[in-house]
């Protein structure tokens, strides 16, 4: 109860303000120690394990490379991205204002107040994980962590001195790094991975996008927005490659009046740096080459950070792609290490390896648990949104499955119809028989919001009379699930549907 108290006086005001200091006071001075556990990475996966273990009355240690917890997400993804698109969002909003009769003047962009609102949610942030490890007794170690054994950690310092930490159990939690495939290395800062794009360094007249997944598409969408001529290339012949074609189809045909161009089934065989930018060869039909770029983001995914961290000198294994081998306890061939989050396997989603930590803490603890959630939601920032979670229909015919799927078009909600956003989609998948909710998916403003509801239903098994007789608030864009579900049952209120003969 002491720790409770503690934590509700904390001053979260004082962290924004002096985020730095609060970070330096809190780096332990190591001698050669025995914590019982200690969490190596203090991203999504990492804090939550060494919070969790610690609530639990374990002593703790959380080693952190860089100088503030919070990770990639934190630091150079999740959190600094969302930023930036909600101020994208609101530029793209006083341009379409015009039609409703409300018309703003052309945006002046102050790139440097915008690096510093971003920079204040970082600090904000990861300040706020730094007292919460002090309220909790969890001892945050500024080090690179390297396994010389099973029960041997070989801490070394940025100012190169090292020490040595002796453990009962780890939990690895080192996450992620964008993949920057060797014909692209030029070394030339104008060609950038996903954290040179959110450092916002300037706004390019010309940005070439390589990777049309979630992370090119959503940088995309905020240079576009900042007043950048965007151009995606992507391999594939479709945006977001293995998401529902359904759910793709209306952000596919609002990115292209945001984007200049958007070329699919091509190929960047090399860049070339020069005075006047960055020259692109592509290959692809009807695709001019070569192009020359101010700037050139490379988002065609990224690969786990298992490299260089001593596990060959442990029983842990790796495979061909680099994860960390784990069961559903999150453990590794060697009984005193686990893994999470990014290094032990995808999907790669904070949310996932925040679920994995509380997985293999209670494994430790003895509780009867594994990593069973069959619906991991996945949600592109991008606007509109696209989420989804559970069974997907192509998943179902590719494994030959019975569904039967149902869709719920915008245009017929009234919400949507009163903030001109009436391309959006929701759609549900159930099993004919039970009528059991497996999938959803979700395309439209707010999509990453309206999700929850659907791994609700999903991890629950509720079936499509739980979701249609929920009563939903009106006018919502959350009627759209309830509508979805009546569909299946019979008609919805607002959609009608011929029967077939």
């Amino acid at each position: 109860m002491g720790q409770q108290s503690d934590f509700e006086r904390l001053d979260f005001t004082a962290i924004v303000a002096d985020p730095v200091g609060l970070f330096e006071s809190r780096w332990v001075d190591m001698a050669e120690i025995t914590t019982q556990l200690v969490v190596l990475g203090g991203g999504p996966g990492g804090y939550p394990a060494a919070f969790h273990a610690a609530d639990h009355g374990m002593q703790v240690t959380l080693v952190n490379e860089e100088a503030a917890p919070g990770g990639v997400c934190l630091h150079r993804g999740c959190i600094p991205s969302k930023a930036l698109l909600h101020v994208a969002k609101l530029i793209n909003e006083t341009r379409e204002s015009a039609q409703w009769g409300v018309t703003f003047a052309a945006p002046i962009i102050d790139l440097d107040t915008l690096r510093g609102f971003k920079q204040r949610v970082i600090d904000g942030l990861t300040g706020g994980i730094s007292h919460l490890c002090k309220a909790r007794g969890v001892e945050l170690v500024q080090a690179r962590g390297t396994f010389l054994d099973s029960n041997t950690l070989e801490l070394k310092r940025s100012d190169g001195s090292t020490d040595t930490l002796k453990f009962e159990h780890a939990i690895v939690a080192t996450g992620s790094s964008p993949t920057v495939p060797p014909v692209f290395q030029i070394d030339d800062d104008r060609v950038m991975d996903s954290t040179g794009a959110l450092a916002l360094a300037d706004v390019p007249p010309k940005l070439l996008v390589v990777g049309g997944g979630y992370i090119g598409l959503e940088m995309g969408s905020v240079y576009a927005a900042l007043g950048s001529r965007v151009t995606v290339v992507e391999m594939m012949a479709g945006l977001l490659p293995g998401a529902d074609r359904d759910l793709v189809r209306p952000l596919a045909n609002r990115l292209k009046e945001q984007f200049a161009a958007i070329h699919l089934n091509t190929k960047v065989v090399s860049l070339t740096a020069g005075p006047d930018g960055i020259t692109a060869n592509l290959e692809g039909d009807g695709v001019e080459s070569p192009q020359t770029f101010d700037r050139v983001l490379i988002s065609i995914g990224r690969r786990p950070n298992s490299r260089n961290l001593g596990l060959e000198h442990t029983k842990a294994e790796i495979d061909e792609k680099g994860f960390i081998k784990i069961d559903r306890n999150q453990r590794t061939a060697d009984s005193n290490i686990q893994a999470i989050g990014d290094v032990a396997g995808e999907p790669m989603l904070a949310h996932k390896a925040t679920r994995e930590a509380k997985v293999a803490v209670e494994t430790l603890l003895g509780q009867p648990v594994e990593f069973d959630n069959v619906a991991i939601p996945a949600v592109v920032f991008t606007d509109p949104e696209v989420a989804w979670c559970g069974l997907t229909e192509s998943e179902a015919k590719a494994s030959g499955r019975e569904v039967t799927t149902v869709r719920f078009p915008w245009a017929a909600s009234g919400r949507a119809q009163s903030i001109s956003r009436t391309e959006g989609l929701t759609k549900l998948i159930f099993d004919p028989e039970s009528q059991r909710v497996l999938g959803v998916g979700i395309v439209g403003p707010g999509a990453g919001e309206l999700i929850a509801e659907g791994v609700l239903a999903v991890e629950t098994a509720a079936v499509a009379r739980d979701v249609a007789d929920s009563i939903h608030p009106h006018p919502t864009l959350s009627e759209t699930m309830m509508e979805a579900a009546e569909s299946f049952l019979g008609q919805a209120t607002h959609s009608y549907r011929p029967k077939r003969k």
